[in-house]
């Protein structure tokens, strides 16, 4: 009895030495590294996704663990892996990665550490939350029915995207997939100029990820962002082209954390993945080097988990739950408009719908080119306001008729009056549905042309000349009607009166 009470003591005393000491204080050794990647000895007490420092004599530099072994750890460094060699002695930090959130984020531009990369000085966050997080659950989340305006007619009208939505952008290179949410971002902008209604609810918090990109190209969009006002409520997470493909990987989630934070606060935030495709590359380069099993593609067996994990947390949360929504527009690049590749279709069964960007579209002149047939919204028109649910109805069938019957009508000459009016009005919805870029519409300029187009109002109006005409009609119900615009964002639907004023307005814009 005397001898077991004596164990006890001393298992007791050696318990708590363990927990006393701090777990930097356990130490090892680098048996390899290189390309971003070392495998390490000791470090028996390390934990998934905890950091770790390499004391390389000049600087430190940080890694993540992302495999723990029987006897070795492999993890990921997030610095300069040149200074990194064999023998060289790394100790555990103790702590989960986490990254800076907070208000002072916006307007910056970030690295997936949140270290500023714009060169305005230093960045004091309010808080650091981690990485990986659990996503909300469902007795937490709240039905998907409030809208969030992208500016663009054929989207808001066709496949509307609702707070807490996550809508998939996929199709081939240079099809305008990053256009496309630049102009979404840009719309989140208060409304404060001539002739504008101000918008009274406040502000989506943007954030735009980069995952992979060259920094030419950021440095671009940043530009026309701050051009556009944006930058004001907006955050730039970069993961460059140049850097380690660890910062690729994380960025998305670095990007999911930081918006986490406001949705807290009660606030909507609106984040783009620019793009996962690189996302999934920059995971498979990381993930083979570490010699875990390849599967299709090459890819690890774990890469649908990668982006359901990533994509769950996007939520509109109850009021009990302090609301806030984040809305998720991730972005997929196809190879010859191949949907059905591997990564494509992983990430197509997590959104809750797509936009597909075609490039024969593109290339007519269409923009965005938008394919209706395979572009989806799952929220439907649960997101969309009385006003644009009256002419999005007719909208798609409108246009679905057209390009059936475009399809035919150039194999013959001899068409009934019937079908040429069909086609006659499906010309005229595409020339309005054209919208160029970097110039979001609000919604109630949306609904005032797609209405007057299916009321049949401009089908005396010359297909190559709606541009202009649209312009005209817009920039007389801004000086001459503005009551009719501010209406219409106000009640959210047509009345009798507002259908009046503008069949009167678009008579009077054809005679002047």
């Amino acid at each position: 009895m005397a001898n077991t009470n004596a164990f006890i003591d001393a298992l007791k005393e050696s318990l708590t030495a363990a927990s006393a000491s701090p777990a930097h204080d356990e130490v090892g050794v680098v048996l390899e590294a290189g390309d971003g990647i070392a495998r390490i000895s000791g470090l028996r007490g390390a934990a998934a996704s905890e950091m770790l420092a390499f004391e390389t004599g000049k600087e430190e530099v940080l890694g993540v663990v992302l495999n723990l072994e029987e006897d070795t750890v492999g993890c990921m460094i997030l610095g300069d892996f040149h200074l990194i060699s064999e023998g060289m002695t790394v100790r555990r930090l103790g702590r989960i990665l986490d990254v800076s959130v907070g208000d002072a984020l916006i307007g910056r531009v970030v690295d997936p550490l949140g270290h500023p990369l714009d060169g305005k000085g230093k960045i004091v966050s309010s808080a650091m939350y981690p990485i990986e997080k659990i996503a909300p659950g469902v007795m937490s989340r709240e039905p998907v029915n409030q809208p969030l305006q992208t500016g663009i007619k054929a989207i808001d009208a066709m496949i509307p995207i609702g707070r807490g939505q996550r809508e998939l952008i996929i199709g081939d290179r240079q099809t305008g997939k990053t256009a496309l949410v630049i102009d979404a971002i840009i719309n989140q902008r208060p409304r404060k100029g001539p002739g504008e209604t101000p918008r009274q609810e406040a502000p989506v918090i943007c954030i735009y990820v980069a995952i992979g990109q060259k920094e030419s190209k950021i440095a671009r969009i940043v530009g026309k962002l701050q051009e556009a006002g944006a930058m004001e409520y907006t955050i730039v997470v970069l993961a460059g082209v140049s850097q380690p493909a660890a910062l690729s990987y994380l960025a998305p989630y670095a990007g999911v954390s930081m918006a986490e934070y406001f949705m807290d606060q009660g606030k909507d935030v609106l984040i783009v993945y620019d793009d996962l495709s690189k996302h999934a590359v920059a995971y498979r380069q990381l993930s083979l080097l570490l010699r875990r099993p390849p599967g299709r593609e090459a890819y690890p067996g774990d890469i649908f988990y990668l982006h359901s994990r990533l994509l769950e947390r996007a939520a509109r949360r109850s009021k009990e739950f302090g609301g806030g929504s984040i809305t998720a527009l991730p972005i997929i690049e196809t190879q010859a408009g191949d949907v059905s590749a591997y990564v494509p279709t992983n990430v197509i069964s997590i959104n809750d719908g797509q936009i597909y960007l075609e490039s024969d579209l593109f290339y007519q002149g269409v923009r965005p080119a938008l394919n209706v047939g395979l572009s989806v919204s799952r929220v439907g028109s649960s997101a969309q306001t009385k006003a644009m649910k009256k002419v999005a109805g007719r909208l798609r069938l409108e246009l679905a008729q057209y390009r059936e019957l475009a399809a035919f009508a150039q194999f013959g000459s001899d068409l009934d009056e019937s079908t040429k009016k069909v086609l006659e009005r499906g010309k005229r919805i595409t020339e309005i549905l054209k919208q160029p870029q970097y110039q979001p519409r609000p919604m109630e300029e949306q609904v005032v042309m797609l209405y007057a187009a299916l009321q049949g109002l401009i089908d005396d109006i010359d297909p190559e000349t709606l541009s202009s005409f649209e312009e005209k009609v817009l920039r007389y119900l801004r000086s001459e009607k503005p009551g009719v615009l501010a209406a219409l964002r106000a009640q959210g639907e047509f009345t009798p009166e507002i259908e009046a004023e503008l069949a009167a307005a678009v008579k009077d814009c054809k005679t002047f």
